[in-house]
């Protein structure tokens, strides 16, 4: 039984572009039959029309349509959808336009008549090739994050709930609204809900709002095309249209522009939505989840927030703990990571020595999973025996006579992140610390991620 699930092909949004309204039938009914998505049309400007609105896997295009040459349309139909896969279909075919077919950009030619096991065997090639490129990119994805499996086993009350509330949403479509401190492995969650999720061979994409400018991140999130703004050198289909049958997470969704939150809004209520510098509306089947580490209905009574959008939002909530609240979880995680950077180095530990592990529970984690992560990888890459000690932390976890002060003969990078952490440490949230230090939270943002907070 798990061999023929894992065999099943996933369904495909098919285009079928071909001006013989028999064959155009008869096409859609053989690949309907299969359980793909068909939309049949007559002509060109119809075919360019359709993927401009909607995104597809595969598209069967006949070389004549009418006074039009379909090798005129591959081009068009692969500006709109990059990873479309098209096959040329005629009644006459030859070598020539079979090579010409294949430079112009499509994936295979078949030759009419031909048979339902030979539409059927092409649409398989192209599945599985479809397939293998999403998990491709799924896998490019962990490999440039390079981050350990997360466990989500916990002692804590309130992280035991919230992974509960994950696996019970995940079957569903609803948005997530997962909210917690910087570095309590919100997107880790909103990973693990997609993998649990029927979605999960589709693509999972990431935004996190506060690095971007507004410009950027509209173009980011919903696509531009070629001249749109200075830079825009080419067609861009966006993270929306990327995500097509999977899961779009953004992160820091309090830091959404207010312009951006209107044309967000109308995206999760209709699906609809348009490129940067283009009029054409363009639907999508995405599934959202978003993340917050600031409180949104502060932000909603200030004005920063819209309110219809947070009550959209604020379906299915889900409240991650600090790691200063479930001090029982440090020393599980902390050695779970050391064995996964271990092997990354090519090192063996038998664990952390009795005054490390003592380090570990005593200290605060201001900056949560994420803080504990990076001074585990330190310490796993400066160790050079089977036992990790505590002087292979950074000396902000290691407990000394008294915190790093101004005129103290230190490094000016040292005085800023100790500073920066207290500063996180106290406030009520990433708005409130950037008001204090006097940055921005992109520059926060930059700081957090150079120093490990």
């Amino acid at each position: 039984m798990a061999v023929k699930q894992e065999n099943e092909m996933q369904p495909l949004c098919i285009l079928v572009v071909d001006d013989e309204s028999n064959i155009r039938k008869t096409l859609s009914m053989c690949l309907e039959s299969r359980g793909h998505r068909v939309t049949g049309v007559s002509n060109a400007q119809d075919a360019k029309a359709e993927a401009s609105r909607h995104v597809f896997d595969l598209a069967f295009v006949d070389l004549r349509l009418g006074v039009d040459n379909g090798l005129d349309l591959i081009p068009a139909l692969l500006s709109s959808c990059p990873w479309i896969k098209i096959v040329v279909i005629t009644a006459y075919a030859s070598v020539a336009t079979a090579v010409e077919a294949m430079q112009r950009g499509a994936a295979d030619y078949i030759p009419k008549p031909f048979t339902p096991e030979q539409v059927e065997l092409v649409v398989g090639r192209i599945a599985t090739l479809r397939g293998m490129e999403q998990r491709i990119a799924a896998l490019k994805e962990d490999v440039r994050r390079l981050h350990p499996e997360v466990s989500f086993a916990s002692r804590h009350p309130g992280m035991q709930k919230a992974v509960e509330l994950a696996r019970q949403v995940a079957s569903t479509e609803a948005i997530v609204l997962i909210r917690g401190a910087s570095g309590t492995g919100k997107t880790v969650l909103a990973r693990a809900i997609h993998g649990w999720s029927s979605r999960a061979d589709k693509p999972f994409g990431c935004i996190s709002c506060p690095t971007l400018s507004a410009e950027l991140l509209e173009s980011e999130l919903f696509g531009h095309v070629k001249g749109a703004f200075t830079g825009a050198l080419r067609d861009n289909p966006g993270r929306v249209a990327a995500c097509e049958g999977g899961t779009l997470f953004l992160d820091e969704i309090g830091d959404l522009p207010l312009p951006i939150q209107a044309k967000f809004l109308r995206f999760i209520q209709d699906r609809e939505y348009e490129r940067v510098g283009d009029q054409q509306t363009r639907r999508a089947d995405v599934r959202i989840l978003v993340a917050t580490n600031v409180d949104l209905e502060k932000a909603v009574r200030e004005g920063r927030f819209r309110e219809d959008l947070y009550y959209r939002l604020n379906v299915i909530p889900i409240e991650l703990p600090s790691l200063a609240e479930r001090p029982d979880d440090v020393e599980t995680l902390a050695n779970d990571m050391l064995a996964f950077f271990g092997a990354q180095n090519h090192k063996a530990f038998s664990g952390f020595s009795p005054e490390a592990l003592h380090v570990l529970r005593g200290y605060a984690w201001p900056g949560n999973v994420r803080e504990l992560r990076n001074a585990v990888e330190r310490a796993a890459i400066l160790c050079h025996s089977d036992t990790v000690g505590p002087e292979f932390f950074p000396s902000a976890v290691v407990p000394s006579g008294r915190p790093i002060g101004v005129g103290d003969p230190v490094s000016v990078e040292k005085i800023e992140e100790a500073h920066i952490r207290r500063v996180i440490a106290a406030a009520k949230s990433l708005q409130e610390a950037a008001d204090i230090l006097g940055i921005d939270q992109a520059t926060l943002w930059r700081k957090r991620k150079q120093y490990g907070v």
